[in-house]
């Protein structure tokens, strides 16, 4: 990225920040974490990307309280849940008192890029005080989950061409920030976004602006950082581990010692029934599409119930009835409302919605 002049803005101030060019300047034009696409955008351009920032007071203490649908509701969000759950002590919220703000960053960038690399631009050159997190940069480690424009997604994952304005004015937001939500007009034309090119005599596009905020439904911490802990310990008390049954009955116990000599033999359809499932990256992306955990109470959420699942339609565990049973709650596979915003965001391609949908069916046959 080269930036001749970035600026900064804010809800109080406007600041004008000058950068030398070889500072910012990268010759590939793309960022570290991004390969080159020749079938997107190659030419540089402004984008604006809108954080949501937030840091918390100093000593400041985290206050728990149970979550609401609606700051409005009268009554919580889900009928069935029930404090008495063993789920509902975890999926209380730490409320962290702090300063919530939003702020602009204008920088130039190709529609090639992903969002981390403009993250990572304005940390290293422009504000180094914007928290977010990244581990691998390639969509494995699931540790930059965050909302852009409303969509849960990896920052890694996500390029600016995909989020920013497009050409043809169909998708996307527009110069101003806005989705465009009209239908066709009368000629049958849907009507272009107010696009700064070239030839309107700018001297480079403008890509608009991208709005990005922390994952809805998670505690945050600082700017987009988010407090992941809740959701590891529901998948935690799943136990997301193999549980072999009748193991003592094939002991070796030559030289003394007593040594498991358990061997699983399992056929490709056995293997095909849970194999997607294995590739969960415990992101966070499908709890914060949906709106049942992200908006209510009392919920195991969709990750732990995909990891559930895993083991449950895993040949070699012992404990498929048991692993049911427990989720077989109120605040479980019950409290699901079947919406399935929790499968169109993961990353993995994992249907989430339909694996809950059946551990459902399943549970039902089994009564």
């Amino acid at each position: 990225m080269s930036a001749e002049g970035i600026h900064i803005h804010t809800r109080q101030s406007q600041t004008r920040v000058e950068n030398e060019p070889a500072a910012l300047n990268k010759a590939s034009g793309t960022g570290t974490n991004s390969t080159p696409n020749p079938a997107e955008p190659t030419a540089a351009g402004l984008l604006t990307l809108r954080i949501s920032r937030f840091a918390p007071h100093t000593g400041a203490s985290q206050s728990q309280a149970q979550r609401s649908g609606s700051p409005f509701a009268t009554r919580r969000s889900n009928p069935f849940a029930s404090r008495r759950s063993p789920f509902a002590a975890r999926t209380s919220t730490n409320r962290i008192h702090g300063r919530h703000w939003t702020q602009e960053y204008s920088l130039r960038v190709h529609g090639n890029e992903t969002i981390l690399d403009c993250l990572l631009e304005i940390q290293r050159h422009i504000d180094p005080t914007l928290a977010f997190r990244h581990s691998c940069g390639h969509g494995i480690c699931g540790a930059d989950a965050v909302t852009i424009n409303g969509t849960a997604a990896l920052l890694c994952t996500s390029s600016v061409a995909e989020y920013a304005v497009h050409p043809t004015g169909k998708r996307g937001t527009d110069a101003s920030g806005f989705r465009r939500t009209a239908t066709e007009n009368d000629d049958g034309e849907t009507p272009q976004a107010n696009i700064r090119t070239p030839q309107d005599g700018c001297d480079i596009p403008d890509y608009g602006i991208i709005e990005i905020k922390p994952l809805a439904g998670f505690t945050v911490l600082r700017d987009l950082i988010v407090d992941t802990d809740r959701m590891m310990n529901q998948i935690r008390s799943l136990k997301p581990y193999l549980e072999s049954a009748g193991h003592e009955d094939h002991v070796d116990k030559r030289m003394g010692e007593e040594h498991d000599m358990v061997e699983h033999l399992q056929r490709p359809e056995e293997l095909e029934r849970y194999e997607r499932l294995t590739n969960c990256i415990s992101c966070g992306i499908c709890e914060a599409s949906c709106p049942v955990y992200s908006g209510g109470e009392a919920f195991v959420g969709p990750a732990a119930l995909i990891t559930a699942s895993r083991f449950i339609n895993d040949s070699r565990d012992g404990q498929s009835t048991q692993r049911l049973q427990s989720i077989q709650t109120n605040d479980g596979i019950n409290a699901c409302q079947s919406i399935r915003a929790c499968s169109r965001p993961c990353p993995q391609g994992i249907d989430v919605g339909e694996e809950i949908w059946r551990l459902v069916t399943e549970a039902n046959e089994r009564q």
